[in-house]
């Protein structure tokens, strides 16, 4: 199972350069060929991105089409996920953002943190690109 980072629903919502490689992946999340999850604080990071740049239609479309991934979860971060990320910013170079998406995928065992972010590399789960996938 992956985690799934913000970057990479991102790159589609926003149509950015790795857009393709992006959905690509996501499709395999929707169809169950592929599992993960996500985290609701990357939902909600999405929520304040979206709605900063006046999305909000795409924003919708976004939230309703979760419902319809077979293959991923959603991932309830704890005070005790957010805690870690706190420690994890002291032993690593992670901000908080980063260190809540690797506390989560710490406490979820995840195989992979599935990102375009570099501050993932060298970290006890690694960090893979959605054409690694």
């Amino acid at each position: 199972m992956y985690l799934i980072d913000t970057n990479i629903f991102l790159e589609v919502l926003l149509s950015r350069a790795r857009k393709e490689a992006s959905k690509e992946l996501l499709r395999s999340l929707r169809d169950g060929r592929e599992s993960g999850l996500v985290t609701d604080f990357t939902i909600h990071s999405i929520i304040v991105i979206m709605d900063g740049l006046d999305r909000l239609r795409e924003l919708r479309t976004f939230l309703l089409s979760l419902e319809a991934y077979r293959g991923l979860r959603i991932y309830p971060t704890s005070i005790a996920d957010e805690i870690r990320a706190i420690e994890l910013t002291t032993e690593t170079n992670l901000d908080m953002d980063d260190a809540i998406q690797y506390a989560s995928a710490l406490s979820t065992s995840a195989e992979a943190i599935v990102s375009f972010d570099k501050h993932f590399e060298g970290l006890k789960i690694q960090r893979k690109e959605p054409l690694m996938i």
